[in-house]
């Protein structure tokens, strides 16, 4: 399991849709909807943050002052949503607007809700990076399955784990791509745009190949360590 299973996992379990719900007026549909396409984007901004040694140091900075290890449903119940609105602006530098507006398109979701559920779990997507990058250093592995029952994720039972289910089935990318496929690069869409990612933050789809799980951010990370 990669970094975006084990965030995916731990915010999209009962308690912490349920928390997420009665916070922002949401449907849990809707919520899962979100996360499905939030959490790649968020992933893909802070790698290529971190790519530069100022940007990670600037990022290992961040995670030290988020190391909370309360499972996802507490963290995001007492979550500083004002804390969580400018890390936003740290990970996605003048484009939150645009992200947002995105997103709300896509889910059929007010720009405000969109908003509020971002800043929402903007702190516990940072503690959920710093314990990741702590037991990726202290294991030397960047499976994150260890990390599950800490934040109340739920292990995926069934084969192909958690990312064949966001982005379809084998099938049902060969016919129509599927939603995530086409926004994250992928498909018909990635040909004539680029995808949606590329449009934000300048990626080659290879690029999003390589770095949407995790993988890439967990290695930059390590790297300030060494």
């Amino acid at each position: 399991m990669n970094l975006l299973e084990m965030l995916f996992s731990s915010m999209n379990n009962q308690n912490s849709v349920n928390t997420m719900s009665q916070k922002t007026g949401l449907s849990g549909s809707q919520i899962t909807k979100l996360l499905i396409l939030a959490l790649p984007i968020l992933l893909r901004a802070l790698t290529k943050n971190a790519a530069s040694r100022d940007g990670a140091k600037s990022l290992s900075d961040a995670l030290t002052a988020h190391t909370s290890t309360d499972n996802m449903a507490l963290q995001i119940q007492n979550a500083d949503e004002e804390d969580g609105n400018k890390i936003l602006g740290h990970i996605l530098g003048g484009n939150v607007n645009n992200v947002v507006g995105a997103l709300s398109q896509q889910t059929g979701t007010d720009q405000e809700q969109v908003k509020g559920l971002l800043g929402m779990i903007a702190p516990a997507l940072l503690s959920g990076l710093s314990a990741a990058t702590n037991h990726a250093q202290q294991q030397n592995t960047y499976d994150m399955s260890g990390l599950l029952s800490l934040f109340g994720g739920q292990q995926q039972q069934q084969s192909g784990g958690i990312l064949s289910q966001l982005f379809g089935a084998p099938q049902q990318q060969q016919t129509t791509g599927g939603l995530l496929s086409q926004l994250l690069g992928g498909g018909q869409q990635q040909q004539q745009s680029g995808g949606f990612l590329s449009q934000l933050f300048g990626a080659k789809p290879q690029q999003q190949q390589n770095t949407i799980d995790g993988t890439a951010l967990l290695q930059a990370l390590l790297s300030m360590m060494q």
